[in-house]
C-alpha cells in the first residue's frame, strides 16, 4: 500500500468517527437501534421476573387460602359446639363446661361401587377402625364413617346404615336418623308425647358421642304416629352431589 493511499484512508476513518461522534443525524440511526435492543431485552427479562414471581406466589397464595379454609371449617365447627354448651350453661345451673374436640380434612377415593353414590371409601390418618365417627361438609351432617376391613368407609346421609342420634324441633324430641336409599331421612322412636310439625328443623343431639350437638341435618316433611311413637320423613340440608372432600369429627369432646 503506498503512502498515499495509507494518508487517505487513515484521513477517511478519522472524518467518519468524528462524524459519528458530532454528527446527529449520523448517530441516531445507531443509537436508536441500541436503545431499541436495550428496551426489548429489559422488557423480556422485567417479564419472565414477573412470571416467575407471580407462579410462586400464586402458588403461596393458594396453599395460604387452603390452610384459611381448613382451618375457619374447623374452628367453625368447634364454635357450634361451643354455643351449644353455653346455651346448655344458661338453661341448667352448674353445668359442667368442658370441650377438647377434634375435627380432621378427609378426601374422597373413590365410590365403594359403581353407581352407588351413598358409600365413599375415605382417606384418614391414623384412622381407629374401632369406632364410629361423623362426617359433614360445610358445616352440615354428610353421614357417618365405620370400618370395612380395616378401612374408613363412609355412609352417607341416605344410606339405610347411616344412623345418628337427633332431636327435633324446639321442643328437642330426641330419634334416631338413618338414610333410606331415597332422596330423604326418616326419623324413627320419636316419643309419641312431643308435638312435632312439618318444617321443624333436626339437628344433631350428640347423646352418641358421633357427633357434636347442634349440626344441622333438615327439616320435617311428614309425621306419622304408630305404637307409641313417631316417625318423620326429613328432607336433609347436604345433598351427595361433588364429595370430594369432608370433616371428619374424630372426638366430640
Amino acid at each position: 500500500m503506498t503512502k498515499g493511499l495509507f494518508s487517505f484512508f487513515s484521513i477517511f476513518i478519522a472524518l467518519l468517527l468524528g462524524a459519528l461522534y458530532y454528527t446527529d443525524i449520523i448517530q441516531s440511526p445507531f443509537i436508536s437501534a441500541l436503545n431499541s435492543i436495550k428496551s426489548n431485552y429489559h422488557t423480556s427479562v422485567e417479564f419472565i421476573q414477573k412470571q416467575v414471581v407471580r407462579h410462586f406466589f400464586q402458588t403461596a397464595r393458594i396453599a395460604e387460602l387452603e390452610e384459611k379454609i381448613e382451618k375457619y371449617e374447623n374452628n367453625h365447627l368447634v364454635m357450634q359446639q361451643l354455643a351449644s354448651e353455653i346455651n346448655d350453661l344458661f338453661v341448667k345451673n352448674g353445668s359442667s363446661f368442658k370441650t377438647n374436640p377434634q375435627v380432621e380434612l378427609v378426601r374422597t377415593i373413590s365410590y365403594q361401587n359403581f353407581g352407588d353414590q351413598n358409600r365413599v371409601w375415605l382417606e384418614v390418618e391414623d384412622y381407629n377402625s374401632s369406632r364410629v365417627y361423623g362426617l359433614t361438609y360445610k358445616e352440615l351432617v354428610a353421614g357417618i364413617v365405620i370400618s370395612q376391613n380395616g378401612r374408613p368407609l363412609g355412609l352417607l346421609n341416605r344410606d339405610i346404615k347411616s344412623s345418628y342420634s337427633v332431636f327435633v324441633g324446639d321442643n328437642k324430641a330426641p330419634g334416631i336418623a338413618h338414610g333410606n336409599s331415597a332422596e330423604n331421612l326418616i326419623i324413627n322412636f320419636i316419643p309419641a308425647w312431643f308435638l312435632i310439625e312439618v318444617g321443624d328443623e333436626v339437628i344433631t343431639s350428640g347423646l352418641d358421642e358421633i357427633f357434636f350437638k347442634g349440626l344441622k341435618v333438615g327439616t320435617v316433611l311428614s309425621v306419622t304416629k304408630s305404637q307409641g311413637y313417631q316417625s318423620a320423613v326429613v328432607e336433609p340440608y347436604y345433598k351427595a352431589n361433588n364429595p370430594n372432600y369432608f370433616y371428619m369429627i374424630k372426638k366430640t369432646r
